[in-house]
C-alpha cells in the first residue's frame, strides 16, 4: 500500500505541482504553437504523452542498465536523442496511416516533438534525480505527458474563447497568448508545496 501511495502522489505531483509547462517552462513552443483548436491541442498532448512516457522509461532502462558507472556515461545526452526520435518517428508514421488529416495540421510541430525540451528534461530529470525504481519512472514520464496534455488543452479551450471575444486591437494574438499563459503559470503556482 506505501508503493501505491508514493506512485500517486508522484503522478499528482508531476501533473499538477511541478508540471513541466506552468513550473518548469518547458515545452512553450508546442504549448503556444498548437494550442490554437482544442483537437489539434488534445492529439498533440497525446502524441507527446506517448512519446514522453516512452522516452521516459527507456531512457531510465538505458541509463540504469548500461551507462551509470562506466565510461560511456557521457554519452548519456546522445543516447536520450535517439530514444526520443525514434519515438517520435513511431508516432509520426502512426498518425500518417491512421490519422493523415491530423497529422498535416500539425505541420512541422510533429517533428518538433524531437525537439521538444519538456521531453528532455523530464529524461534528465528521472535520471538526475536518482529515482531507483522504474514504476516510479514510468507513472513520473506518464504523468508528465498528462500534465502537458491539460496544460494544452486549457490554454486551447481559452483561445478558442479568446477569438469570440472582444480583445483590444494592440492585445491581439500574441500578446493575448502570452499574458494568458503567465496567468495560468500563476494559477498553477497555487498548488506548490502541497506535495513534494
Amino acid at each position: 500500500m506505501d508503493t501505491l501511495n508514493v506512485l500517486l502522489m508522484a503522478f499528482i505531483s508531476i501533473v499538477l505541482i511541478n508540471n513541466l509547462v506552468f513550473t518548469k517552462f518547458l515545452g512553450i513552443c508546442p504549448y503556444l504553437g498548437v494550442s490554437g483548436r482544442i483537437d489539434m491541442a488534445f492529439g498533440m498532448g497525446m502524441a507527446v504523452t506517448f512519446v514522453v512516457t516512452l522516452s521516459g522509461t527507456l531512457t531510465w532502462l538505458i541509463d540504469h542498465l548500461i551507462l551509470i558507472d562506466t565510461p560511456l556515461e557521457v554519452t548519456r545526452y546522445v543516447c536520450f536523442i535517439l530514444v526520443i526520435a525514434g519515438a517520435v518517428q513511431l508516432v509520426e508514421m502512426y498518425l500518417r496511416k491512421f490519422f493523415p488529416s491530423l497529422y498535416e495540421s500539425f505541420g512541422i510541430f510533429l517533428p518538433l516533438i524531437t525537439t521538444n525540451c519538456a521531453i528532455l528534461g523530464l529524461c534528465l530529470f528521472l535520471n538526475l534525480e536518482m529515482i531507483d525504481n522504474l514504476l516510479e519512472a514510468v507513472v513520473r514520464s506518464f504523468g508528465a505527458g498528462i500534465g502537458f496534455t491539460m496544460a494544452i488543452c486549457i490554454m486551447a479551450g481559452i483561445r478558442e474563447n479568446l477569438n469570440m471575444t472582444d480583445v483590444p486591437k494592440c492585445l491581439k494574438g500574441a500578446p493575448i497568448t502570452l499574458i494568458t499563459a503567465g496567468i495560468l503559470a500563476m494559477a498553477f503556482m497555487g498548488f506548490a508545496g502541497m506535495i513534494r
